[in-house]
């Protein structure tokens, strides 16, 4: 008799590869800066790793469900990219140095992979408890694509960031000094929290939001709890390394949240179409992608004609 793919054999082996990969990326130096040549090489290592997991799924599971896991990492993959936005803006209202931002990170990319796993078992068992879950489902997707055309990611950092001090500060006094990159630290003998927990607090709530935003859209591209969760996790995993790549780079991605609107509303139409007139995986993977290539590759076509732009001539008096 074969043992499921996705039965424990599956989990043990997902669960081998997070754990050396978190030991070897994460655990590191999860206190130091990481240079710009060791954060592509690494997060280069992630990307291969989330994809090749891919190909394992596909030669063991089927076309069908490889596909599908790869529709559903390159979506989350996508949508982190809005997560590294917020990241940016955090840091900055909190004013932490690049030497502490990995620190936060280290803690905020662990908390969220407790969380979605709370979110994807909650959003899996409803799907297969009451069928309507999918309309409010689908309306979140909407919402978000509406967001990402308003350009909202601005507001949520700030809502993150106003109520991650105040949230910390009803239990213990909040100080604007860093102490060495220590979240809680003593002053006067009393114990305080530094800017660092407070930012960690900021970027568990994005997280959170974010999380009501990617659960229901990879759960539209598939409902397989495993498939769910390893493209979410991969997809989170390689996070803070990307983050060091491209946070110089991500006001040249312009066009991106268009892209990112267009494929959420994709994925709803999916979700609601699918007892009527479902859409294969394959197609969906293709839209995904090509959107996303599309959006990226005019955004740096813009940012590169807006570089290439001479500087108008001073006016003569």
């Amino acid at each position: 008799m074969t043992l499921s793919p996705f039965g424990p054999l599956a989990w043990l082996l997902f669960g081998a590869i997070v754990l050396a990969m978190l030991a070897v990326d994460l655990g590191a130096s999860p206190g130091q800066h990481v240079g710009f040549r060791a954060a592509a090489l690494r997060c280069v290592v992630w990307i291969a790793i989330g994809l090749g997991f891919g190909l394992v799924v596909y030669t063991s599971a089927g076309s069908d469900a490889g596909l599908a896991y790869w529709a559903a990492y390159l979506l989350e993959q996508s949508l982190s990219i809005d997560n590294l936005f917020v990241f940016v803006l955090v840091f900055s209202y909190f004013g932490l140095p690049p030497s502490y931002q990995p620190r936060v990170l280290f803690w905020g990319i662990l908390g969220a992979l407790a969380m979605r796993a709370a979110f994807i078992a909650a959003g899996v068992a409803l799907l297969a408890r009451f069928h309507w879950v999918i309309y409010p489902f689908a309306g979140l997707l909407l919402l978000s694509a509406a967001r990402f055309l308003r350009g909202g990611e601005t507001g949520i950092a700030q809502a993150c960031c106003d109520t991650g001090p105040r949230w910390v500060s009803r239990i213990i006094p909040v100080v604007p000094r860093l102490h060495d990159g220590k979240f809680l630290a003593r002053e006067n003998g009393a114990l305080v929290a530094t800017p660092l927990l407070a930012a960690l607090i900021a970027i568990e709530s994005a997280d959170l939001v974010f999380a009501v935003d990617s659960i229901p859209a990879v759960l539209g591209i598939t409902r397989d709890p495993f498939l769910v969760y390893t493209s979410n996790i991969f997809a989170l995993l390689g996070l803070r390394s990307l983050y060091f790549v491209i946070a110089t780079a991500l006001g040249r991605l312009r066009y991106l949240r268009y892209g990112l609107a267009v494929v959420l509303t994709f994925v709803a139409a999916r979700m609601l179409l699918g007892s009527v007139q479902p859409i294969p995986v394959s197609v969906s993977l293709g839209v995904i992608a090509a959107v996303v290539l599309v959006t990226v590759v005019l955004s740096l076509r813009a940012s590169g004609r807006a570089v290439a732009q001479p500087a108008p001539a001073p006016e003569s008096r």
